[in-house]
C-alpha cells in the first residue's frame, strides 16, 4: 500500500497548522525528553519563521521552521517515519533557501547529533547552560567551506 506524501508551507506569518506542529513536538518531548519549549515561546517562534511541514495521508509526520537567516528553530520527525529521509528533505527544503544552514542541538540528544553530523553539519562550537534547564548545546553548521548544495548532493550519493 502507497501513502501519499504531502508537503505544505506556513510562511512568516502563516500559523495554519502550528498546532498540529505543537501536538507533534510535544509527542516527542514526552517520548523523548528533547524539544522542551514553552507554548507562548513555539507560538511566537512559529509565527516569525517560515515553516515547511511534511504530511502522510494527511497526518503531520513532520515539520521545520526556520529563521530569514537559515538557522533552524524546529525540527520534528515523527518517530513512526524517522529513517524514511523525511528529516533531509525538511533541511534540504531551508539549505534551497540559504547560504548556510545553522541550529543548536542539545549536548546530550546524540539522536540529533548523529542526524546532523551523517547529513553535513558540522559542530561549530559548545555552550554550556544553553537551555533554560542548563542543558548544553551545540551550535552546528551546514555551508561555508562548500556550497550547501554540493554538500547534500555528496549525502544523496550516498
Amino acid at each position: 500500500m502507497s501513502a501519499t506524501v504531502e508537503t505544505r508551507r506556513d510562511p512568516r506569518g502563516d500559523d495554519t497548522h502550528e498546532s498540529e506542529a505543537w501536538q507533534l513536538k510535544e509527542r516527542i518531548r514526552r517520548a523523548e525528553g528533547v524539544l522542551k519549549q514553552r507554548r507562548s515561546f513555539f507560538r511566537d517562534a512559529y509565527r516569525r519563521a517560515d515553516c515547511r511541514l511534511l504530511f502522510v495521508d494527511g497526518e503531520l509526520a513532520g515539520f521545520v521552521s526556520a529563521r530569514r537567516d537559515g538557522y533552524i528553530l524546529f525540527l520534528a520527525v515523527s518517530p513512526d517515519y524517522r529513517g524514511e529521509g523525511f528529516g533531509e528533505r525538511l533541511v534540504a527544503a531551508v539549505a534551497a533557501d540559504h547560504d548556510s544552514v545553522t541550529c543548536h542541538a542539545r549536548a546530550t540528544n546524540e539522536d540529533a547529533l548523529s542526524f546532523y553530523r551523517h547529513i553535513g553539519f558540522e559542530v561549530v562550537r559548545r555552550i554550556e547552560s544553553y537551555y533554560e534547564d542548563g542543558g548544553d548545546a551545540y551550535y552546528l553548521k551546514l555551508g561555508e567551506d562548500r556550497s550547501i548544495s554540493e554538500k547534500l548532493s555528496e549525502f544523496v550519493r550516498r
